[in-house]
């Protein structure tokens, strides 16, 4: 919430636990909880009483999609909702000393984690991009479906070979159905497609690539490079204490967006003048080649970022657009 006014004693905030059918509802200034059904009148119910308390920040866990409807429901109401990583939340509470787990202590947690952390507001995704969202998860489930059976078929007998190539012909099938629909709904959309064509003119950025960085990195060309680098969990981070001085790494941020940035990373590192140009450069100084195709991953996502927030096409004195 950095753009909202810091939290004081009388500043309101909401924590919300969400089960597959019922919606547990704390306020900040509340000892009670409110329980309302998680379906569409039970949604209707609990904006409503939420917009009541007038609070400056209402806390949702990520919970795998089950937090959508509710979510949307909120912003729709324009109230300042946003949607926390579920392992913040749990380190919250065990540094406050709350160790137990129920549904209204849940609740209780994140609505005192929204008073004493002050998380950014940020806007939720629109329909649209919800549900590009859901076509790339469901490309990424089929991705794997089909490299488990391939892996299957490789020691499979002769009488179960043909069934698992039949399975596999499926799979491939539905893929191909999947990245054409992903493809279309890119086309359609004018800002899709013209931010599509910019990621894609860079060396090493595919498709895949492309429409994942336009759904699960909405902020690119938004934030400065170390705010970008670290949102993706490409920023290296220290691990120094006392007198013990280690190696920096990288972790955290979004997993989704740094498998698709080390394929990419991958691919430039080898066609990509500017970024194998780099790699080689610290190859050379010694550096790991894991070490320093992470470091490529943020090199290639800072020109991207530089690139969409100029809206130009990559060219090879794009990288000086980093600064």
């Amino acid at each position: 919430m950095k753009e909202n006014k810091p939290m004081t004693e009388e500043t309101v905030c909401i924590g919300v636990d969400i089960a597959k059918s019922t919606l547990d509802v704390a306020a900040s200034n509340f000892k009670s909880t409110q329980q309302f059904a998680n379906n569409d009148d039970g949604i209707s119910r609990a904006v409503c009483f939420i917009a009541g308390l007038k609070p400056a920040g209402i806390i949702l866990e990520a919970t795998g999609g089950l937090e959508m409807p509710l979510a949307a429901a909120l912003q729709a109401a324009c109230l300042p909702v946003v949607i926390i990583n579920p392992r913040q939340v749990r380190d919250f509470a065990r540094a406050t000393g709350i160790l137990a787990k129920t549904d209204t202590i849940d609740a209780r947690v994140l609505a005192l984690f929204g008073v004493r952390i002050n998380p950014e507001i940020r806007a939720l995704p629109d329909k649209q991009a919800r549900e590009m969202g859901c076509l790339l998860t469901r490309r990424r489930q089929l991705v794997e479906m089909v490299t488990a059976e391939h892996n299957r078929l490789l020691q499979a007998d002769e009488d179960v070979s043909p069934n698992i190539q039949a399975h596999i012909n499926w799979l491939e099938k539905a893929l191909l159905e999947i990245n054409e629909d992903v493809d279309n709904r890119i086309k359609s959309s004018p800002s899709w497609h013209e931010k599509d064509t910019i990621l894609k003119s860079v060396p090493g950025v595919g498709k895949i690539t492309s429409s994942t960085l336009l759904i699960e990195l909405p902020e690119l060309g938004k934030l400065n490079r170390h705010k970008i680098a670290a949102l993706a969990g490409v920023a290296p981070l220290n691990r120094d204490s006392g007198t013990l001085r280690g190696k920096r790494t990288v972790w955290g941020g979004r997993a989704k967006l740094r498998a698709v940035l080390y394929m990419a990373a991958l691919v430039a590192s080898r066609h990509n003048p500017v970024i194998a140009d780099f790699y080689q450069r610290l190859l050379n100084a010694g550096k790991a080649k894991k070490v320093a195709l992470v470091a490529c991953m943020r090199k290639l996502l800072i020109i991207l970022n530089a690139m969409m927030r100029t809206m130009t096409v990559w060219h090879t004195q794009t990288v000086s657009l980093e600064a």
